[in-house]
């Protein structure tokens, strides 16, 4: 008779004694009570949801520059660190590598950093020298260039206004050598400018390479960096200020346009394709620039000193 019953009780389903604590994770806690910002559903959570949509919806910084964290740059190379060391380019550090050979160019290079301050100096391995400069042949000299800080294109409007003048802004459509904006920013020092603008896309931007072109004068000149530059130009115009395209089929010559003595913008597009579409007709005349040699174009960097000569001859 116990043997039966044995038998009929191992047949039972559920959990049986000596089960080896499988239901031990239905004892175990929770952990700590989260705080009540996290808690689904409680008041402070809401709250906190309807400050983080608030806070998305406010306008961005009037800084200009790329989206995302901005990066350093790096120049590569013992003349071209000696080449941006003596043309006075930015710079937050000099890498030197570990016993290098102490030619001229690394010494002269060691001088300037040290004449100028500011600049820290670091001895780093070979390897770490080539992680950093993705295997180019840096020679042993590395020198980092922080991120560029661009203005606000209303910016430059506005800094003329507050000087009493009229402003005079050179726009650049489609230009990505970045020794071409180079020779524009220094243009527009030369003349009494007050800015450049280039787009935020497909353009060239204030690289180690286009300090060097500036020759300087990018210390001076500020260069801002629009979303959208069409955007960019009507919120000029809307501020009084004459948008003037530079165009090989433009309806005036330079000489003949008045515009050039007032609150300008001159707008200059690459040298194969032009002023864009969108561009072109947002401006408010489209020029040319004379040119009896038979040349088809000129390059934006010289392009836009004649028309800033021209300009800065009328306001005279």
């Amino acid at each position: 008779m116990a043997a039966n019953s044995n038998r009929r009780m191992s047949g039972k389903k559920g959990a049986q004694v000596g089960s080896g604590g499988q239901r031990r994770k239905g004892l175990e806690g929770k952990g700590p009570t989260p705080p009540a910002a996290d808690r689904k559903g409680h008041k402070k959570n809401r709250v906190a949801n309807a400050a983080a949509k608030q806070a998305a919806r406010r306008p961005t910084s009037r800084t200009g520059g790329p989206r995302g964290k901005a990066t350093s740059e790096m120049v590569v190379g013992r003349n071209p660190v000696v080449e941006a060391l003596r043309e006075g380019v930015p710079a937050i550090t000099l890498y030197v590598q570990q016993f290098i050979d102490n030619d001229e160019r690394v010494r002269e290079a060691l001088q300037l950093a040290g004449e100028r301050g500011g600049i820290h100096l670091m001895e780093a391995p070979r390897p770490e020298l080539d992680r950093m400069t993705n295997g180019l042949n840096h020679q042993g000299l590395v020198l980092q260039v922080p991120p560029y800080e661009y203005a606000h294109p209303e910016d430059l409007v506005a800094a003329a206004f507050d000087q009493g003048e009229d402003p005079l802004i050179v726009a650049l459509d489609g230009v990505t050598d970045p020794r071409n904006l180079g020779a524009v920013v220094r243009s527009v020092s030369a003349f009494g400018g007050h800015g450049v603008v280039v787009p935020e896309r497909r353009a060239a931007g204030m690289t180690a390479g286009a300090w060097k072109t500036s020759a300087g004068t990018a210390a001076r000149t500020p260069v801002a960096r629009a979303t959208n530059l069409t955007r960019a130009l009507e919120q000029y115009k809307k501020a009084g200020v004459t948008i003037v395209g530079l165009a090989a089929d433009g309806e005036k010559e330079i000489g003949d346009l008045a515009a050039l003595a007032g609150p300008v913008v001159i707008v200059v597009g690459s040298e194969g394709k032009g002023l864009s579409r969108l561009v072109g007709e947002t401006c408010d005349h489209r020029v040319r620039i004379p040119m009896p040699g038979g040349a088809e174009s000129l390059n934006a960097g010289v392009a836009a000193g004649v028309v800033l000569y021209e300009a800065a001859r009328r306001r005279a």
